[in-house]
């Protein structure tokens, strides 16, 4: 843009020229003007190299600029779209594995509806439902003891009438053996919950149920609360916490029933927690026993220490003589070596007076 205005400037320049030199002769005026021509020439070609030029220059710079914003624009894009893809790869593989997981989900779903099935099988059999109750009753005990703590627990355990027990617990006194026993009615309590039977059916299935209870009880209290060799009281074992539920909301007096025959009514949940206080309390036992022990021992320590100062106090009064006999010894001692001193002194004045008597 300078140039152009330079050049306009100089055409302007050159009509004020021509306007100032209209009175020269025509020769000259050609003459001159073919000059101003050729140098208009020459400078208008100058202009247009030297606009070309920087044109030409600016255009480079300018097309270098854009350039080089495109390239950062380009990387910067590279790396939104390298950010966005990694971002969408770890989601994509967050999503294969959640897949994964729930595939493993429902496999265990699966694998755990064929275990119901299972489990419904055999609990249908009152024998097998006797030994689901005898092994979950195990695995409770070794859970709280550890596996075959004979010293603790029994399994199967026969007592001196000939009754055998799923477990005693052999506790110190004052607890002493307790017997835990499995049972599991199952039959008359699903078809008093089965909300598809009619009341009729379910409260027939009621009545059954409250006597398979107390008959459990009264053969619990029966034959495991023996005097003298157990203690007097004994524990059900339920192995379904749904009938233990049934039971405490909403028959009460199967519970009473049960104190009064002094058999307590645990399920799996509530027999761990029993246990464990148990446990407690046979460490508390275990402890205070030691603990009599410890305070036994101390005071026999006691009395071995009041002989022990006693005999120091006489040994140190008997130094206390001999060292004060050894004082008076030491005194006379010396008095002896003072008198054995001035005797040899006599002796040696009497030789030197004879001496000199003789001379």
């Amino acid at each position: 843009m300078e140039y152009i205005i330079i050049g306009l400037l100089v055409v302007i320049l050159i009509l004020v020229v021509i306007s100032l030199f209209k009175n020269i002769n025509e020769s000259e005026i050609t003459e001159r003007l073919g000059k101003l021509e050729t140098n208009m020439v020459k400078e208008i070609g100058n202009f247009k190299l030297d606009f070309t030029r920087h044109i030409t220059n600016d255009f480079n710079v300018l097309n270098e600029k854009i350039e080089e914003r495109l390239r950062l624009i380009n990387d910067k894009v590279n790396e939104r779209l390298d950010e966005n893809f990694e971002k969408t790869n770890k989601t994509f593989m967050s999503v294969l594995e959640r897949l994964s997981k729930i595939d493993e989900a429902q496999k265990k779903i699966d694998n755990l509806s064929n275990d119901i099935v299972s489990l419904q099988s055999v609990l249908t059999d009152k024998k097998a439902r006797g030994i689901f109750g005898e092994v979950n009753l195990k695995h409770i005990m070794s859970s709280v003891f550890g596996e075959n703590n004979d010293k603790v627990y029994k399994m199967q355990y026969t007592f001196k009438n000939g009754t055998v027990a799923d477990c005693v617990l052999i506790a110190p006194d004052p607890l002493g053996t307790i017997a835990i026993d499995s049972k599991f009615p199952l039959e008359n309590y699903q078809n008093m919950v089965d909300k598809n039977n009619s009341e009729m059916v379910r409260i027939q299935a009621e009545k059954a149920f409250k006597q398979d209870m107390k008959k459990h009880i009264d053969d619990i209290a029966s034959k495991y609360i023996i005097p003298g060799e157990t203690t007097d009281q004994a524990i059900l074992f339920l192995p379904a916490e749904a009938i233990f539920a049934e039971l405490n909301a909403y028959h009460q007096e199967i519970i009473e029933y049960s104190y009064k025959k002094r058999v307590w009514i645990t399920s799996p949940t509530t027999l761990i927690s029993t246990l464990t206080t148990i446990q407690i309390i046979m460490k508390n036992i275990e402890r205070d026993k030691y603990t009599a022990i410890i305070h036994q021992e101390l005071k026999l320590l006691d009395e071995e220490f009041k002989r022990y100062k006693e005999r120091w106090d006489r040994l140190s009064r008997n130094i206390d003589s001999v060292s004060k006999d050894v004082k008076e010894i030491h005194t006379t001692t010396e008095k002896i070596t003072k008198r054995f001193n001035l005797i040899n002194q006599v002796e040696m004045e009497q030789i030197d007076y004879e001496t000199n008597k003789n001379e």
